[in-house]
């Protein structure tokens, strides 16, 4: 069976994990932290990196440091994980959903400012895939209407939008750059894995003070165990961050593998009339995170029944998201009711990604392309 992910760790991840467990630095504490904190945040434009335990906890603090009331809105995609609206509706707040792009598969942003009320609060932006969202629009409404953009951007490492700022020439800005507030996953699926772990990053100061009080249960600095304010135990470990730091310096062979992916993929598959590829708009340079196909519906198979067929076959493979507004948990809480959104409904009944882990060999997606062409004839 050819995996959906394998990840590819190297001696510099051997030699790191060694050092926390000789010097003893083995929980949230560590040289490793700061260093992996502060190099993300660089690499991708932001001043502070706050490191967490995972994608969803990063979401959650990033959210947290909103103080959101309850009836405030936040504007996202319904094509999503639930990590994205969970936070908002833990805190009594409501997700406002838009459908998704039918070419990137990220938020339509011609929706967005049609869902503006006067309690909307913020906009989730999620990158999807390795497909950056159209972020100009997103950030022009957020200054707009006063808004504030939490950048969702945990399937995006080292992804690039092309940015036209206040009527200066067009420049390249990494995704987890743009936002007030951006999240990152490092499971270990993700193009930087530290098996669980994420990361907030920002460059506005009272965020940074905020989510690091947050992810560290508010201890105040002048009386430990004293508390004015409730929060989480979502720390990261020196170990975990280790691993992250020692994929960060070999970051560009990490890009270029997934892009000769992502091309190698479409090369071999472009000819298949029934099914839609990633695409890569020119405003953007994406990443590949998972490679994913949209089945055409007159092949007489959905994404359950192709996947299936090629599981039979040795291929593993992964379901779309299913869209916000179809989830139960939601409709049990009287959210989305009546509401459609026929993209991300078509995307969650036809799509699937193909194996696209960084340990992924060119023998094993050559296997995979023929597997997927015999299944499809």
């Amino acid at each position: 069976m050819i995996p959906v992910n394998e990840p590819l760790l190297g001696e510099r991840e051997t030699e790191y994990i060694a050092e926390c467990l000789q010097t003893g630095w083995i929980s949230s504490a560590g040289r490793f932290i700061e260093e992996f904190e502060q190099k993300w945040a660089e690499y991708c434009g932001m001043q502070y990196g706050i490191a967490v335990c995972n994608g969803t906890t990063a979401l959650q603090v990033a959210v947290g440091c909103l103080d959101l009331q309850p009836g405030d809105e936040v504007i996202m995609p319904s094509f999503t994980i639930i990590s994205c609206a969970l936070p908002v509706v833990e805190r009594g707040a409501i997700p406002v959903l838009v459908d998704c792009d039918p070419l990137t598969w990220c938020m339509d942003v011609s929706q967005i400012e049609a869902k503006i009320t006067a309690r909307t609060r913020a906009i989730m932006p999620v990158h999807i895939y390795g497909h950056p969202v159209d972020m100009d629009p997103v950030l022009d409404l957020a200054k707009r209407y006063n808004l504030v953009v939490i950048e969702d951007a945990a399937e995006v490492h080292g992804a690039e939008y092309l940015r036209h700022a206040n009527g200066a020439a067009p420049v390249w800005q990494r995704c987890g750059g743009m936002g007030h507030i951006s999240t990152f996953s490092f499971y270990a699926n993700k193009l930087i894995t530290t098996g669980e772990g994420g990361m907030l990053l920002t460059s506005d100061p009272v965020y940074a003070e905020k989510a690091r009080s947050l992810r560290n249960l508010c201890f105040r600095p002048e009386r430990r165990f004293y508390h004015t304010e409730l929060g989480y135990n979502y720390r990261m470990t020196n170990m975990q961050a280790a691993l992250g730091l020692a994929q960060l310096e070999r970051f560009d062979q990490i890009l270029a593998k997934k892009r000769w992916m992502g091309a190698a993929y479409t090369e071999r598959l472009k000819d298949i009339s029934c099914l839609q590829l990633p695409v890569e708009k020119e405003w953007a340079r994406q990443v590949y995170w998972m490679y994913g196909l949209v089945l055409a519906e007159n092949t007489g198979m959905d994404a359950v029944s192709f996947a299936k067929k090629l599981e039979a076959r040795g291929v593993q493979t992964r379901p779309f998201f299913l869209g916000m507004h179809e989830q139960p948990v939601f409709w049990e809480r009287g959210l989305f009711k009546d509401e459609h959104y026929p993209v991300a409904e078509r995307m969650a009944r036809q799509g699937l990604y193909l194996p696209s882990g960084l340990a992924l060999t060119e023998a094993q997606l050559e296997q995979v392309c023929e597997v997927v062409k015999g299944v499809l004839s």
